[in-house]
């Protein structure tokens, strides 16, 4: 694993995100990202983000360099989120808010339609991966979108219960990337008098 990551765009283009030796901890590698954000646009203006599961902070980092006004991380491990606290503070991110929970339960309790796009990278060995996508898919705007890194891809079977629709698929090695959608909720017709 490296030691370090870098972040790839933005204002804070080739600054180093340091990546502690913890257990499942995987940041998403350059290449993924660039994809990712090549699939997104460059810039994320105004978006408000959510990194749930945010480790090393790579994709966190990576959204408020390229203009996000606003990016929660929630990490659960207390040493990590004091890492990202030290890299915001370096990088005078202020619109990065770092919190130190369990991202389940952060989102069960977060309001609805709050963000444009949420990051789920959870460790591959919780098997977090549907959970974390049913809490995250009601917090997202509609037509608001869901990242999600797995071991294997998901479908439209997993998805469409959740009020999601798979935009984009990639695969780096083991790791399946997902670039998911929230349907636009269709608005309600007043039933014609007759």
């Amino acid at each position: 694993m490296p030691r370090e990551v870098r972040v790839i765009g933005g204002v804070w283009k080739r600054s180093k995100l340091p990546v502690a030796d913890a257990p499942g901890l995987r940041p998403t590698p350059d290449r993924v990202r660039e994809t990712l954000f090549n699939w997104l646009g460059q810039s994320l203006d105004g978006w408000r983000c959510l990194d749930a599961y945010a480790g090393s902070g790579a994709l966190g980092f990576e959204a408020a360099s390229r203009g996000a006004a606003e990016v929660t991380m929630i990490e659960r491990d207390s040493r990590l989120a004091r890492g990202l606290r030290e890299v915001q503070a370096r990088l005078k991110a202020e619109q990065v808010r770092v919190e130190a929970a369990d991202a389940l339960a952060w989102m069960a309790r977060s309001a609805p339609g709050r963000f444009e796009l949420v990051f789920i990278d959870p460790p591959f060995d919780a098997d977090a991966f549907l959970p974390a996508l049913k809490a995250a898919a009601p917090l997202v705007v509609d037509g608001g979108f869901v990242y999600l890194e797995a071991d294997r891809a998901f479908g439209d079977a997993d998805l469409a219960p959740l009020g999601l629709v798979l935009q984009r698929h990639g695969r780096a090695g083991a790791v399946h990337f997902h670039l998911l959608r929230r349907s636009y909720t269709a608005p309600q017709m007043p039933a014609e008098a007759v």
